[in-house]
């Protein structure tokens, strides 16, 4: 199972071209499209990575560590 990647061509001014590509810098960005698309997950508070994403979930007790640490 493989994902076919098609570029896009997407036009911005050259003031948001300056601004995408010192975001990239500070960001460490690898591409454009990885600044845009880090930038609409922080702005729709999606997490990057799901780890602790779970609001339901508790922080495990010491009772909890201890049992399974008995595994």
């Amino acid at each position: 199972y493989s994902v076919i990647h098609v570029p896009t061509t997407v036009q911005v001014s050259e003031k948001t071209l300056q601004m995408l590509n010192k975001l990239k810098a500070e960001m460490h960005a690898r591409s454009h499209d990885e600044v845009i698309k880090m930038l609409i997950l922080e702005k729709e508070g999606i997490p990057s990575s799901m780890f602790g994403s779970n609001r339901r979930l508790r922080p495990f007790s010491s009772k909890d560590e201890a049992e399974l640490h008995e595994l």
